[in-house]
């Protein structure tokens, strides 16, 4: 299902990294870089990651110098565990709260949600969140880091980070002028430590979607962006596209996952993954380069393996998902 927009804007953006991230070749462009360890003064990484999100919503409303009361509704998701970590941020502001899961997906599930509401004039502005903790997701995905369980060479690392993108109905430099929601794919694969090929078939199908529904060719935009695909899923949708649908995307096209770490000299396998990873990379780095007007017309792509690890050890294969959001620099 594809929407066009008419009346949602970004007023601005707030970015989070954790240490690996500001270490990064996009370091620069996000708002707050920690530095140090993953605790961030914290006795838990899952209270960090708590602490991530709350210093992005603090940033935005410094940032912007509105109130929470100013706000209508807060969006928020992340990996943890029925989404504690939005769940426990979200407990400290006196704003609505819808709390939202698609995994790494999310992000772009929260922005859809928010310019709904704000396009059919229930809101006037929505404060859209997520976050990451590579501790917290290797703990409750697949094994603690102190295991010291090798992994293989297609596996991602998981961005350490929170994003808070806040929605407005008054006209800014950068429009939401369209989305297209995604259907859960799933091609037979059960490899948890594969993620870019489990997610890779959710991001063709949604991009061939817009691009129909829309009546555009691939290179009406600037840059399509998928999510964190990382190396090997980046190749598998550049094939996939044009397999079944003809659609060629080699010229325009990028993946968050291979751009948020230096993948030569950092170890992070096949790249970033994360509901942040996304996020970090579209509203800290394109965010502040649209803005240059250096890309004028992108569709992200976030994407997301939306699995259990319970029904992994019972042998059930992943299912994954992914949404299109059309982002324009107002002229």
């Amino acid at each position: 299902m594809t929407t066009k927009y008419n009346n949602v804007y970004i007023e601005d953006t707030y970015t989070v990294c954790g240490n690996y991230e500001s270490d990064g070749p996009l370091a620069k462009y996000f708002d707050k870089k920690h530095e140090k360890d993953l605790y961030f003064g914290e006795k838990t990484f899952e209270k960090a990651e708590v602490k991530l999100l709350k210093e992005a919503v603090e940033g935005i409303l410094n940032k912007t110098n509105i109130k929470e009361e100013d706000i209508d509704l807060l969006i928020s998701g992340d990996l943890q565990n029925q989404i504690a970590a939005s769940d426990y941020m979200a407990r400290d502001y006196n704003i609505p709260f819808l709390g939202i899961f698609e995994a790494c997906a999310t992000s772009g599930e929260g922005l859809l949600i928010g310019s709904t509401f704000i396009e059919s004039k229930k809101s006037k502005r929505v404060l859209v969140t997520t976050s990451s903790h590579n501790m917290v997701s290797e703990k409750q995905f697949r094994n603690p880091t102190e295991y010291g369980a090798p992994k293989h060479k297609t596996a991602t690392f998981t961005t350490t980070g929170s994003v808070a993108v806040l929605l407005t109905n008054q006209k800014s430099k950068i429009k939401i002028e369209s989305s297209t929601i995604g259907k859960v794919m799933d091609l037979g694969i059960a490899d948890p430590n594969h993620m870019g090929a489990v997610m890779a078939p959710a991001a063709g199908e949604v991009i061939a979607k817009h691009l129909k529904d829309t009546k555009r060719k691939a290179s009406y935009y600037d840059l399509i962006l998928t999510g964190d695909l990382g190396i090997y899923g980046k190749n598998i949708l550049k094939e996939y596209l044009m397999t079944n649908y003809n659609i060629d995307i080699s010229d325009n096209y990028n993946d968050c996952g291979t751009m948020i770490f230096d993948l030569d000299h950092q170890p992070v396998l096949a790249g970033g993954s994360g509901p942040v990873c996304s996020g970090l990379v579209i509203f800290g780095y394109i965010y502040k380069e649209m803005l240059k007007r250096k890309y004028k017309k992108i569709l992200i792509v976030p994407t997301g393996a939306i699995f259990s690890p319970t029904f992994t050890f019972q042998k059930e294969t992943i299912p994954s998902i992914a949404n299109a959001i059309s982002l324009e620099v107002e002229i």
